[in-house]
């Protein structure tokens, strides 16, 4: 390989190198201004001054604002895109088998169809079949999901034949017959014949498990207890009728791990671990890819694609993953709720793969086996020692020996042999117990964000990563399009990441400790950070400059002043920055506007609640837990999301507080606006007048949620009083305590 052409190519975005250090320089240079007159009126007399403590509020918020864009300046400093052939790969022959493994752990929350589309979908992959091998780890231990996983094996002997045959492209089976793309125009007579006899064949498969689900539903409450049951495992395979010609088929697992409430479970990362284990003594593939649940393959080619980096002779030595980003199919163009994560796959993926590579984004990758489970053992070791690493099970600890092939005894998994017991020991909640799994093996247990962290720690160790975007969508999935399910996934992933963030592992020490490039480390802490650093800033900057306006207190400079200028240039230049971004993205002046209110709700809510949450964890007031995000979709908050409006149906813990800073703002403003016309002042408090018309407008969807709206999406009258009550209590309170000191 060493002699042939490229199987990629690597271009480094000079322009927006360029245009991304030198607003840097500008940038930074007005922040050093800014610091210096903040830090210079601590020097004035007592008397000369306004008081101290709301201005040492808000200049510990700007500082924490800039030390988070000086983190944030890592995703920018030198951004590159890839390019790959797989055409220029070697044969079918050549090729690595890969595992696949889908994660999904509530049926209820999970609807099973979309489960097993995903499934179908990776089935189908374009790569050889005998080297394909699909797990699905049903963390609930549900009778539906086993059975969709039978229904889905069945449909997928007349699936995978159709879409070879025809080269479909969209091999996702809900999504094909949705759609009307490029793999509908074959136009022959026979075509349309297979395509409509395929179609009745998956009908047939949706209505058996629709009819499950109903048996389960009037069938009542089981025994069986998603918390509290045996291991199970079970190759999915059947016998086909004699005058049907056999169908290469990719290999299909059931994984249901055992669960005990007396042993800690550790999420999805102790279920990816239990992957890794059984897939080891089962089919041991060198290369593994991650799906969620809902995240189905788009483009059959994602594996070759993959592999152009794993063949490549200078970079697969040192190579761990190949991430792709996540898209949705579900997500309007406006994006109201930023669900795309557009800065951070488009900005960030672009930016870290210049460094040492993107994050793991815990889906929508192929990992190397080796990368989690650490280098072959050579023959001759002493296997008692590794043991102590990896557990007790000889069978896996043969999987670890150089030279060692897996018999893929299908038939043994589900008999009572040899292999069926020891996958199930292996899947057992026990097994663990006094070993490295998830501290220093497998994928990682100390955070709720179990990607994140195992990716930290694989980069730690000198691991590489490459971040691949082709023009199609390698994966689509569905995004949150509701407000409350997107502060729940934000809370849970605030947690995480402050979890790393305030342990020994904290990226900006732990990092370069390990030898870590600083602007990677810089990369990872501005994401472990962001959630702590972003609500006490947003916090401060939404209420205190309001109650000083309200009590005319000035904190920003005079218009006639140099430094009003310096404050407004700060000011503008980051808004610029990020618009400069979403244009160039090809999205809109709205999308931006969206993304500017995403953020500050968040920031005000989830990311406050998970930096508490993270918090009381450390000091040990509160145990780890882990709610997955829901993919039902309802009707009529799908129908409000088309619209293009907000639904504010959450719970009053999570709408309150950014309602509150709302009405906080309103009542402020027009407070202020009154008062500078008695006394004349205008020129004092002009920024703050600023600050909360800026607060305003962006957050004009809050405003008209609360006064204008009224249909069921709009925010509820008994949230609008209450939230009063406590914008009308800060600001008495407030103004006492102003009045006192």
């Amino acid at each position: 390989m060493e002699n042939s052409v490229p199987l990629h190519t690597c271009h480094v975005h000079y322009f927006n190198l360029l245009f991304n250090r030198s607003h840097a320089f500008l940038h930074s240079t007005a922040i050093a201004f800014l610091i210096y007159y903040r830090t210079s009126f601590l020097f004035l007399e007592t008397k000369t001054r306004t008081p101290i403590i709301p201005w040492l509020l808000l200049f510990a918020s700007e500082l924490l604002l800039t030390f988070s864009w000086l983190l944030n300046l890592s995703y920018r400093w030198r951004p590159v895109s890839r390019k790959v052939f797989p055409e220029r790969l070697p044969g079918d022959d050549e090729l690595p088998a890969i595992d696949v493994f889908i994660c999904t752990a509530d049926p209820d929350k999970e609807p099973t169809l979309g489960v097993m589309n995903t499934v179908l979908s990776s089935m189908a992959l374009d790569y050889p079949p005998g080297k394909l091998h699909v797990y699905l780890s049903d963390d609930g231990g549900s009778p539906l999901t086993l059975k969709g996983m039978r229904e889905a094996w069945s449909f997928a002997r007349w699936w995978l034949p159709f879409c070879r045959k025809y080269g479909v492209k969209t091999r996702c089976p809900q999504a094909y017959f949705m759609g009307t793309d490029e793999d509908d125009d074959h136009g022959s007579s026979e075509f349309a014949e297979e395509r409509k006899n395929i179609k009745e064949k998956y009908e047939q498969m949706k209505e058996a498990i629709m009819q499950a689900k109903e048996s389960s539903k009037l069938s009542g409450p089981s025994c069986h207890c998603s918390r509290d049951h045996p291991p199970a495992i079970e190759v999915i395979e059947d016998n086909p009728p004699r005058n049907e010609s056999p169908t290469k088929m990719p290999l299909l697992v059931y994984v249901s791990r055992g669960k005990r409430p007396s042993h800690p479970h550790h999420f999805k990362a102790g279920a990816l671990n239990v992957l890794l284990r059984v897939s080891a003594i089962v089919s041991n593939s060198p290369y593994i890819l991650l799906l969620d649940c809902d995240m189905y393959c788009n483009d059959p080619s994602s594996a070759k694609q993959a592999m152009c980096f794993h063949f490549e002779p200078k970079l697969s030595s040192s190579l761990a993953l190949v991430q792709f980003p996540q898209k949705f199919y579900n997500i309007n163009n406006n994006d109201i709720y930023d669900s795309q994560l557009r800065s951070f796959f488009s900005v960030g993926g672009c930016g870290l793969d210049g460094l040492r590579g993107p994050i793991l984004c815990g889906t929508n990758l192929y990992i190397k086996r080796e990368a989690l489970c650490g280098k072959l053992i050579p023959e001759g070791i002493n296997l008692e020692e590794v043991k102590n690493t990896f557990g007790p099970s000889n069978e896996f600890i043969k999987s670890l020996v150089e030279e060692h092939k897996p018999n893929l005894m299908i038939n043994d998994v589900n008999s009572s042999g040899t292999l069926k017991q020891e996958a199930n020991v292996l899947a057992s909640c026990a097994y663990e117990d006094q070993t490295q799994w998830g501290e220093k093996v497998g994928f990682r247990y100390r955070s709720v964000a179990e990607d994140y962290f195992t990716g930290f720690m694989l980069h730690c160790k000198g691991w590489r990563s490459v971040y691949l975007s082709p023009s199609r969508p390698q994966f689509l999935g569905t995004g949150v399009t509701n407000l409350n399910d997107l502060l729940v996934q934000g809370t849970r992933w605030g947690s995480g990441l402050v979890e790393v963030g305030i342990s020994r592992f904290c990226p900006l020490i732990y990092g370069p400790r390990q030898g870590l490039p600083l602007l990677q480390s810089m990369a990872y802490a501005e994401l472990a950070f962001s959630p702590l650093l972003y609500c006490l800033s947003l916090w401060c900057f939404a209420t205190i400059p309001q109650l000083c306006l309200l009590n005319g207190i000035p904190l920003y400079p005079e218009v006639s002043s140099p430094y009003f200028s310096v404050f407004l240039l700060t000011f503008l230049s980051g808004l610029f920055k990020h618009l400069h971004e979403v244009l160039m993205d090809g999205k809109t002046i709205q999308t931006w506007r969206n993304e500017q209110r995403t953020w500050m709700i968040k920031s005000v809510t989830a990311h406050l609640y998970g930096s508490l949450d993270a918090i009381m964890k450390k000091v040990g007031l509160r145990e780890a837990s882990f709610m997955p995000t829901s993919k039902f979709m309802d009707g009529e908050q799908l129908t409000t999301y088309k619209k293009g409006l907000i639904d504010f149906q959450a719970s009053t813990m999570l709408i309150s507080p950014f309602v509150t800073l709302a009405i906080l703002n309103v009542v402020s403003l027009a407070g202020g606006i009154i008062r500078m016309m008695v006394v004349g002042d205008w020129r004092k408090m002009l920024g703050q007048v600023l600050l909360s018309c800026y607060i305003l407008v962006i957050n004009y969807a809050v405003i008209e949620g609360m006064l204008i709206r009224r249909d069921k999406g709009r925010i509820p009258s008994h949230v609008t009083l209450l939230s009063a009550i406590f914008a009308v209590m800060f600001l008495l309170v407030g103004s006492l305590i102003l009045i006192m000191f």
